[in-house]
Parts: C-alpha cells; structure tokens; sequence
C-alpha cells in the first residue's frame, strides 16, 4: 500500500476510519444547518447570535475538555467514545425533531449547541489518544494525517450536501440524518477487535491530574509555543463558518446554496494540505509556521475580494494553511508526548483551540455584524500574521542561539592540543 495510506493496512483502523467519515460528513451538515437556521431561520441576520451559538458548542472543551483529558487518560478510550456518541446522537435527534415540527426557538438552538459542545469535550481528547491505540506509535503520523483527510472529506462533502437539503426541505432533517450519522461511529466502535489494540500507559488516580497536565506542558518551551499559537489563530484565524455565512448574506446576497459551496470549496485546500501532510514521515516545524503565516496572509486577501467566486477561490489556500498548521500541531504532540499524559495535553491543546474559537466567534460575529463581514476577515488576518511573525522571530532567535553555542564548542574542542 502507498506510503499515503499505510495506516490503512490496519483492520482496526480502517473500521474506525469508516465510520469516522460518515459521522464527520453528518457533522459538517448540522454545522451549516445550525448557523443557516440561527442566521436566517431564528433571527434576523444575527451575526452575533451566530457567534454566540458557536460559543456555546466550542466553550465547554475549554471548561470540561480538560478533565476530558484525565479520563482519557485514566479510562478505556473505547469505552468512553462509546458514551459520547450515543449523548450527542440523542442531541441531534432531539433538536432536529424540533426543527422539523417547527416549534424549535433560539435557546433550543443555543441548548442543542452546549449539549455537543460538552460531549464533544469529554470525546475528543479520547477520540484523539485513541489514535495512538489503533495503529501504534510508527503510524502515527499518518493516521493523524488521514485522520485530518477523512475531516476534510467531510467538509468538501458535508456543506455542499447540507446546502442542497436545505435549500430543498429545510434544516430539520440535516439534524436528523446528522443524529443517524453518529450510529456509524458506534457500530466502529463495536466491531473493532480489542485484542488488536494497543493500549497506552494509563494515568492512576489521584488529586491535580488536570494541573498536572499543565505543569508538563508548562515544562516544554515547545508545546508552549504550540498552545499559544493555537489559542490566538483559533479565535481570530478559524472562525469561517461566521464568517463565510456573513460574506454569503450581506456582501454578495446569496442563498444556502452558496453558502454550503463555500465550505466545500474551503476543504478543497484542507483536504490538500492532509494528503500532503500524510507524506511526510513526522512534524516539521518549517510547516507549523509556514501554515500559521500563510493562515494570516490569504485571510487578509479574503477580506478584499470583490466577488463570490474570488473569495471562494482564495479559500482554498486559506484551507490548505490552516491544516498545514493544525496537523503539525496534533502530530507533534501525539509523538513528542509520553503515553500517561497524552489524553491531557490533547485535551490541554483542543480546550485551547476550541476555547479559542468560543471566545474569538462573538467578537468576529459582532464586529461583522456592526463593521460588515469584511472587517471581521481583516482583523483576524491581521491578528494572525503578527502572531505567526512573533513566532518566526522567536524560533529564529533561538534556533540561531543553538547554533552559536554549538559553533562555541566545536571551535573550542579544535583549538585543543591533541594529547
């Protein structure tokens, strides 16, 4: 098999990958059902209430997804995943039996939001360790690759899917097949052979599990630099649906249709960017920080764009920039971390990124909805582009005090006499 797939040589991998892309496509459809029907459906163009809504789902992985991390880390991940599936496959039954009876309001919508934001807290640090259990420590890299190629998959399906349904019979019954979807993940989940897998190290019990996490990473110069970056491009540089469902309203005055086609369009560039990462035998640092400049500079190009299909075009390497950086974040820390606190950093890291989009998507929907979509883009890729270069300099400076150390001694040891 190719070096691009090679994790798929593992029967338990590719049931899990099965059922992971049709979850993660029912996934991308609730997402623009959600913002279609807050948008459009429960308010009047509320950008704000948008946000707000985005908030509510991505907040709770930064309050609960920490100690989602402990009990990846202390429990069978299987196990867990199990539970959290069967949790947000009732939320998606419930709100889109709502929707579809035409008696769902707002806070239904908000409720429905916080409801998977917290089961997608407990699940995701899991889901992410759980990796390392199904292909071992050598696949890594590329199952976390293909991890990201099946997401983005999803996302060039997903949106295009959901803008068709809902342009055609309405947003409640993308919540119901998003609800069926999960389904998938679970019966994975139940034909994977156990003894096939390879358990990590697991935490034992005890007090400041989640500030123990903190202190490891706090100890690693290189995973501080990552949940910094991530926290600032998560809430200025990673909130496109607010965004892309703005520019699709108010500045070029388009349906459902063309919203979800820019989701899709987007994922032209994600799904690049991780059949690309999939090639590489590991993280590079090169790419973390090319990804994270290259995120600033072509959303500042996005908030110039005079038409629809220009702005969409430039997506694609808004796409590709974004997973670039995130898959060498994930893969970094899924190699460089040891077993027993690898649920907590994971979740330590995902508590940042989505903590970062609750917190950064009222601002940008609020100044969308004040200032015009175009603002919003502008100040995110501005925000970006200044982190992304404060990185750069700082890798520089100390990469090149590396250097004049190691020069010190080489000159040193040439000057001695040779005995």
């Amino acid at each position: 098999m190719s070096a691009m797939f090679r994790a798929l040589e593992n029967r338990n991998y590719r049931i899990w990958a099965g059922g992971a892309l049709v979850s993660n496509i029912g996934t991308w459809m609730q997402r623009i059902a959600q913002d279609w029907l807050v948008l459009t459906v429960l308010t009047n163009h509320d950008g704000a209430a948008v946000g707000f809504t985005t908030a509510l789902q991505f907040l709770p992985m930064l309050l609960v997804g920490p100690y989602g991390g402990v009990l990846a880390d202390r429990y069978r991940k299987r196990v867990i995943l199990l539970w959290t599936q069967l949790a947000m496959l009732i939320t998606g039954l419930a709100i889109g039996l709502l929707v579809v009876t035409g008696t769902a309001e707002l806070w239904h919508a908000y409720l429905a939001a916080l409801c998977l934001g917290v089961a997608s807290a407990i699940d995701a640090p899991a889901r992410q360790a759980f990796v390392s259990e199904l292909v071992g420590q050598d696949n890594i890299s590329n199952a976390v690759a293909l991890n990201s190629a099946s997401f983005n998959t999803a996302r060039l399906t997903g949106p295009a899917i959901a803008g068709v349904l809902i342009g055609w019979v309405g947003t409640g019954p993308v919540f119901l097949l998003n609800a069926a979807s999960y389904a998938a993940v679970i019966i994975s989940l139940l034909l994977i052979s156990t003894a096939r897998l390879v358990p990590a190290a697991q935490a034992g019990r005890g007090k400041h599990q989640v500030a123990e996490g903190v202190n490891y990473v706090c100890r690693r110069p290189d995973l501080v630099m990552i949940m910094v970056l991530v926290g600032i491009l998560g809430a200025f540089g990673m909130n496109f649906p607010i965004t892309n469902a703005l520019m699709a309203t108010t500045e070029f005055g388009v349906g459902p249709g063309e919203f979800g086609l820019l989701g899709s369009i987007m994922a032209v560039g994600t799904l690049a960017g991780a059949l690309l990462a999939a090639r590489r035998a590991g993280p590079r640092l090169r790419f973390l920080l090319g990804g994270a400049l290259g995120l600033g500079a072509f959303t500042l190009l996005a908030s110039v764009s005079p038409s629809f299909w220009l702005y969409a075009l430039v997506l694609i390497p808004v796409g590709l920039a974004s997973i670039t950086f995130l898959n060498s974040c994930n893969t970094s820390i899924q190699l460089s971390v040891e077993p027993q606190f690898r649920g907590r950093v994971l979740a330590l890291y995902l508590a940042i990124l989505q903590g970062g989009t609750a917190v950064g998507a009222p601002l940008m929907g609020w100044i969308g909805s004040e200032f015009g979509a175009r603002w919003s883009l502008a100040v995110g890729g501005v925000v970006v582009l200044l982190a992304a270069a404060a990185a750069v300099i700082i890798v520089s400076r100390r990469n090149s005090l590396r250097f004049r150390d190691h020069l010190r001694i080489v000159l040193r040891r040439s000057s001695e006499p040779v005995a």
